[in-house]
């Protein structure tokens, strides 16, 4: 659904769905609703030739998974470098070797690469977008269930979106947000972190390194190509984000967090920010929802921001397609299930990031033991550090399910090997995947597309597998009344 009308010197399109900020968030969702056929329309107010200074440098594996059923995850791995572990406070090292993924590592690269692909990606699949506009005004219409956008140029030219749904991922400022009046609840965590990309004359010893001494704590992580991301806090220095910043000053906190300042020269960039804890409390409003920094925010220990805002967009989308294309059975349960299922994977991101950052802050005796009791007992037990590796990764987010539902059903599926292929290249089409034993019956029709796969074995497990990778329904005998009920969705 497209279209174009005018009225005096206002112009009206319309379009399936508007989405409201081009960063990854925006640009992932954008593109897999384009490439179900959908009418896509993107509104940034950044100009296209502005860059955007942003934090983010890390992909988790379940990120990269989400990647690969998009074909993008090897071109991104090959503009950056590969962690398989990762050590904190000096004694800790978590061993992503263990994660069961395709990915077992943590990939370091800018945010930009990955902004790239996911653009490429999107225009490519036809979506529209509006560089260099605001939003100004949202309406949301109980006759004709569409919502309004009022829109301003940047030569101050007004115009109207008119869109079935509308998603807000327009960051932490997100405008979306304020027209819908929600709250955006929590506290500023830490004032005055430095952020940096800076050469080093001594490297590092190869992995991710971060570290709390004294009133200061440090972070460096490699870019594989000569560059790295730095990031300090000093307790004693606590400058607001515009006053000006030196690279002395970052060289002055990794000297007394890390023992060395490794050589820190020619920084292509620098700057200060804050960090905040907040989440939003409904990312779903009417026809409106909210994705990434937009319904939720935290301090940038873990490396979890991007990571969270392209796993909410690979929820969402799907969801959004099948309600549009009319093939789910109960569209506002479908679309409820979208801040059920993610607004406690933000509120754990916020725990977990919160919990690194103030043991990185450790001051008084108490909290420095608190801290080496953690780490010790992540050191010595594999279970806890095996939990802690799925979590920070998103390996091992799983959803809730309905009382009385196979033990896998809401859980990640793993890159399967199936008689047809790797699981994540079967996914690649948008589609639920139906593995079955090799002698099955045919699928059953219905509204959802479906792709029908096989195991590669004697495996008798049938699982209906959503389009964003996680199990909807699982059985262990043929039972085709309930996959006809799994796929009304």
């Amino acid at each position: 659904m497209t279209g174009t009308t005018s009225t005096g010197t206002s112009r009206t399109d319309t379009v399936d769905v508007a989405i409201v900020g081009a960063g990854p968030t925006g640009m992932l969702l954008a593109g897999d609703l384009a490439a179900q056929g959908l009418s896509v329309t993107l509104v940034e107010r950044r100009p296209p030739t502005t860059g955007n200074l942003t934090r983010a440098f890390a992909v988790h594996a379940r990120t990269l998974e989400l990647l690969d059923t998009r074909g993008l995850a090897d071109p991104l791995i090959a503009t950056g470098t590969q962690l398989g572990r990762l050590r904190l406070f000096g004694r800790l090292s978590l061993d992503l070797t263990r994660l069961r993924s395709r990915f077992p590592f943590l990939l370091i690269t800018p945010q930009y690469e990955v902004e790239r692909l996911l653009k490429e990606r999107a225009l490519k699949a036809g979506t529209r977008i509006l560089y260099g506009t605001e939003l100004t005004d949202l309406r949301q219409s109980a006759t004709d269930d569409t919502v309004t956008a009022g829109l301003r140029g940047a030569d101050g030219e007004r115009s109207t979106l008119r869109a079935r749904f509308l998603v807000g991922a327009d960051g932490v400022r997100s405008s979306v947000r304020t027209q819908l009046g929600l709250p955006f609840p929590g506290e500023s965590v830490i004032r005055s972190i430095v952020l940096a990309d800076v050469r080093l004359t001594e490297a590092p010893s190869g992995i991710l390194t971060v570290n709390g001494a004294g009133d200061a704590f440090a972070f460096i992580a490699p870019y594989g190509d000569g560059w790295y991301r730095v990031m300090g806090w000093n307790r004693t220095h606590q400058a607001e984000d515009s006053d000006p910043v030196e690279l002395d000053e970052l060289r002055e906190i990794a000297r007394t967090a890390l023992g060395t300042d490794y050589g820190m020269h020619d920084a292509r960039w620098i700057s200060r920010f804050h960090s905040d804890e907040r989440q939003v409390p409904a990312y779903r409003v009417g026809r409106v929802f909210l994705a990434g920094d937009a319904a939720h925010v935290h301090s940038p220990a873990g490396g979890q921001g991007m990571n969270t805002g392209l796993q909410d967009a690979a929820n969402l989308s799907w969801k959004l397609a099948a309600v549009l294309r009319g093939s789910s059975g109960d569209p506002e349960a479908l679309l409820d299930s979208y801040h059920s299922e993610r607004h406690p994977v933000g509120a754990q991101v916020l725990r977990a990031s919160g919990a690194i950052i103030r043991m990185a802050m450790a001051r008084t005796p108490l909290q420095r033991f608190t801290r080496w009791a953690v780490t010790h007992t992540l050191s010595l037990v594999r279970p806890a550090s095996d939990k802690a590796i799925g979590r920070i990764s998103g390996v091992g987010i799983s959803y809730g399910a309905p009382k009385g539902s196979h033990r896998l059903a809401g859980t990640r599926a793993p890159d399967l090997r199936l008689a047809e292929g790797r699981l994540q290249e079967l996914l690649r089409e948008g589609a639920f995947v139906l593995v079955t034993p090799p002698d099955a019956p045919a699928a059953p029709g219905g509204p959802a597309p479906l792709v029908h796969a096989h195991w590669d074995g004697d495996r008798t497990t049938t699982l209906l597998i959503r389009p964003d990778g996680y199990i909807a329904w699982a059985s262990e005998r043929s039972d085709l009344e309930g996959l006809r009920k799994a796929l009304s969705l």
